[in-house]
């Protein structure tokens, strides 16, 4: 096959001296889908910027169609025909999607932009590559899954030929999920080169032609998946054999630790985002609220944890009222919370790994004396923390915000979960982490359970959900559509009928259900 994209002894070192990248080199084929796979901090991301122009490297050749180039700006690599789909998708909620799709390449009539022109490309691209959209639609009002289309439009409007997705499938449902790849097909048998990182190691596998696996900030090798185990990725990402499932013994769950009760919420603008949700969490239980996002879990999970104030209903914490209360008082309870996202909630990312685990035990006397801190004691179990959750720095005093992605989300656990909570609220607390991270996570959940913790866990991984709950509550446009107290029978196919709003129980049987529990 043609080779349209090559990376030669690329090396990327950031400014406080982490190796970042090291000695890369990398081959990717015209019209395949390249899967990218290594553990948070293998270097994947800086790769990506670097080919993306957000980056560059101190050392190394990039080659385009053969061609040497040199990538200074996001703008210098979509004139290469590379553009990129983050994450976190950039896009305006207020503006239309023909309006995303054209900012910044806006037509015109004169000096006003030519709305009808928008809507045109956008509706003839969609119809070209299989990405439909409705270019009049708000953004603020489509489904997750379009947002992306209109993320993949707008890159190809731009005239991508290579498209790198970073973790594209971390919020769809698994019927979306499927959607994405049938459009992603497209895309390749149509000549479009796809860059895919991904820790979904299923996904990989279903999706991709080849694999580069990374690791330490440096590339392994790339291989045929056809010949390639989930097993033996996973291995060669994180230099170990990773249990991918779970294993947990039945819940014997005890008294309700969590009550909520009727609870309602509007959005500034008036719109009813929860709209009377109740649920019990017991001790020893890991209850689970899933739902495509922006159908009311955020709102709900900042309700409960003191970071929203307003809405209506009840939810206590054994017989105390958590709404409108603060976050210490909720902490001061018994609960811990890790928050869906880290950067803003979870870190302070300008200070210290050991800072950062502090923070919450401040008030903890072995920690703080009559006038001062108690140094050698904060610096002996903040060190022990920091090793116990296996976070990789290269000491506690080393600042978080240079840590990866994954080594962050361990720093937020060690906190949460050395504390004597009660309850744990886990909101998304494996996104975008690697599999032997997250391995570790899920059973420090299920330990946690088993030591008879109340644990509500809020997560977009269908198979996370199935794999760690006890039982599901399943929420659409803000209301219980489904509550199932035993999820053995329950599989990704009827969860996502539920989450689109495609199938609901009846209210007689999700309060049936809510009872029971």
């Amino acid at each position: 096959m043609e080779e349209i994209l090559r990376v030669e002894h690329l090396t990327k070192v950031y400014e406080n001296g982490i190796l970042a990248n090291d000695n890369v080199s990398i081959s990717v084929n015209r019209g395949e889908i390249h899967a990218i796979c290594g553990e948070n901090g293998a270097g994947k991301s800086t790769l990506m910027k670097v080919l993306f122009g957000l980056e560059q490297p101190e050392q190394g050749d990039i080659f385009v169609k053969g061609e040497p180039v040199r990538i200074q700006s996001p703008s210098a690599a979509i004139k290469l025909g590379i553009g990129m789909v983050h994450q976190h998708f950039m896009l305006v909620d207020r503006l239309t999607v023909a309006e995303n799709v054209v900012l910044g390449n806006e037509p015109r009539r004169g000096i006003l932009i030519d709305r009808e022109a928008a809507c045109r490309v956008t509706e003839e691209l969609g119809r070209k590559y299989n990405l439909e959209v409705d270019p009049t639609a708000l953004v603020a009002d489509i489904s997750v899954g379009l947002k992306q289309r209109v993320e993949i439009i707008k890159a190809l409007l731009r005239g991508a030929e290579i498209l790198i997705l970073d973790e594209p499938t971390a919020v769809l449902t698994s019927q979306e999920t499927r959607e994405l790849f049938e459009e992603l097909r497209h895309l390749r048998d149509a000549g479009h080169t796809i860059l895919f990182i991904s820790h979904k190691l299923d996904e990989v596998k279903a999706l991709c032609n080849r694999v580069t696996i990374m690791r330490g900030g440096r590339t392994l090798g790339t291989y045929e998946l056809e010949g390639l185990s989930k097993s033996d990725i996973s291995r060669m990402m994180v230099g170990r054999d990773v249990v991918l499932k779970i294993e947990k013994e039945p819940a014997s769950p005890g008294a309700v630790e969590l009550s909520v009760r009727g609870v309602e919420y509007w959005s500034e603008l008036g719109k009813k985002m929860i709209d009377g949700v109740s649920f019990d969490v017991r001790r020893g239980e890991i209850l689970c609220i899933a739902g495509v996002e922006g159908n009311g879990q955020r709102e709900l999970v900042e309700l409960i944890t003191g970071l929203r104030s307003g809405g209506a209903g009840s939810a206590k914490l054994r017989g105390t009222e958590l709404l409108g209360r603060p976050i210490r008082a909720a902490r001061k309870l018994g609960m811990a919370h890790i928050p869906s996202d880290r950067m803003v909630y979870g870190v302070a990312s300008s200070q210290s790994v050991k800072f950062n685990i502090l923070a919450g035990k401040v008030e903890d006397a072995r920690y703080t004396g009559k006038l001062l801190f108690r140094d050698r004691a904060i610096d002996r179990d903040m060190e022990a923390l920091a090793r116990a959750y296996t976070v990789k720095c290269t000491s506690a005093d080393q600042t978080v915000g240079m840590l990866s992605g994954g080594n962050i989300q361990k720093v937020v656990v060690a906190r949460e979960m050395s504390q004597e909570a009660t309850l744990l609220v886990a909101d998304q607390p494996t996104r975008g982490i690697d599999v032997g991270a997250a391995e570790f996570i899920r059973r420090r959940i299920v330990e946690m359970r088993d030591a008879g913790v109340a644990i509500l866990l809020i997560t977009a991984d269908l198979n996370e959900a199935l794999e760690l709950s006890d039982s599901i509550v399943i929420l659409h446009g803000g209301k219980v559509v489904a509550y199932f107290a035993d999820t053995r029978a329950l599989t990704e196919e009827e969860m996502g009928y539920y989450m689109l709003g495609v199938k609901s129980q009846t209210p007689e049987e999700v309060e049936g259900a809510v009872h029971a529990s």
